[in-house]
């Protein structure tokens, strides 16, 4: 997870993706996998301006995804969050970044436990059915 938090998008990419997109989006209608791409690319950026941007972009794809979109789009929220969230607490230290950052924290834990939940509820069930046919 750590990894993740603090991988840095290489400025080619980000540009490259950018374009992707507004080309896309001068065109009238930008698909998700762009979207998506994009997103990823503006999360993995230094800047905050560029988190935030990834953050709403991401905001908007989670209502439209299949549920293994949704748990992407929602990683990467949490990632995203969670960067502006320590910007904010080495610019203003606080009680209460403190506490966000908490909150950050529990959600990506939560996000994690549920997909293992998932992965294992699937599990069973597909060992239920093998020993009924078989």
């Amino acid at each position: 997870m750590e990894a993740v938090v603090e991988e840095i998008v290489a400025p080619e990419d980000l540009e490259k993706f950018g374009r992707k997109y507004k080309a896309e989006l001068e065109k009238g209608s930008v698909s998700k996998n762009t979207k998506f791409e994009y997103a990823w690319c503006l999360i993995r950026s230094k800047s905050s301006t560029d988190i935030k941007t990834g953050i709403e972009l991401l905001d908007d794809l989670i209502h439209k995804g299949t549920k293994d979109d949704q748990r992407d789009y929602l990683f990467y929220l949490a990632v995203g969050n969670y960067k502006l969230k320590v910007k904010m607490q080495t610019l203003y230290p606080s009680p209460a970044t403190n506490t966000l950052i908490t909150y950050g924290l529990v959600g990506m834990a939560i996000v994690g436990g549920i997909g293992l939940g998932v992965a294992g509820l699937a599990g069973l069930i597909g060992l239920a059915v093998a020993k009924k046919a078989g």
